[in-house]
Formats: structure tokens, sequence, C-alpha cells
């Protein structure tokens, strides 16, 4: 290969790496606000009124994906965890919490980014 050919998927591989371990730490701070029952994640589980486990559930699915976002031939479906989840988030956002879905939109189209970049070869 050129240098011309290896140039874009050198881009590509940073592009996808960045995105990774960014949302990993965002995912990481987050699923772990949950997890450990800082008031603000107590009340908005409160608000949303399915009870508190979903909390628990919802920051295990953060962390735990956000450690599969760091292995490369697992990125993949932590990422595709964390679509579902942030669809979750910006739909429980507009219509029973309020407030601005703006921050579950950008996690949510950066971990769409990654789930697309590191798809399997079947899927290409």
């Amino acid at each position: 290969m050129t240098t011309l050919t290896r140039t874009p998927e050198k881009a590509v591989t940073i592009v996808a790496w960045t995105l990774q371990i960014l949302c990993a730490a965002m995912f990481v701070f987050a699923g772990g606000s949950k997890l450990v029952g800082v008031p603000a994640m107590v009340q908005t589980f409160e608000t949303i009124g399915v009870g508190q486990w979903f909390r628990y559930v919802t920051g295990g699915i953060e962390v735990i994906s956000a450690a599969l976002l760091l292995v490369p031939s697992l990125a993949f479906f932590g990422a595709l965890a964390l679509v579902a989840t942030m669809v979750g988030a910006v739909i429980t956002h507009l219509f029973i919490v309020g407030g601005s879905p703006a921050p579950a939109i950008v996690l949510l189209a950066a971990t769409a980014t990654i789930a697309w970049l590191r798809r399997p070869a079947s899927l290409r």
C-alpha cells in the first residue's frame, strides 16, 4: 500500500480511538454516579418512576459497555448497548424528566459513530 491509501485508514483509527476513550470516560463517570447513588441520580430515577433497580441496571450497562469500548474486538457491542441506552435517555428527557436532551444526543451520535466504525467485517 502507498502512503496515500494508508492515511485515511490511520485517520479513521485515530478518530475511532479518540471517540472510544472519551465515551468510555464519560460513561464510567455517568454509570458510576448511578451505581454509587449520587443524590441527583437517585432523584432522576425517582422521577422516571420505574424504581431504583433501574438506576443500577442503567449504571451497570454504562460501566460495562464503557469497558467494552476499550477492547477492540468488543467495542462494536459496547457501542451498540450504549446506543440503545442513549435512545432511552433521549426519550426519557423529552417525555418524562424534562431538561435538555442535548448531552444524551451527543453521546448517542458518538456511540453510533463508534458502532459504525467498529462494525464487524461481516456487516460491511
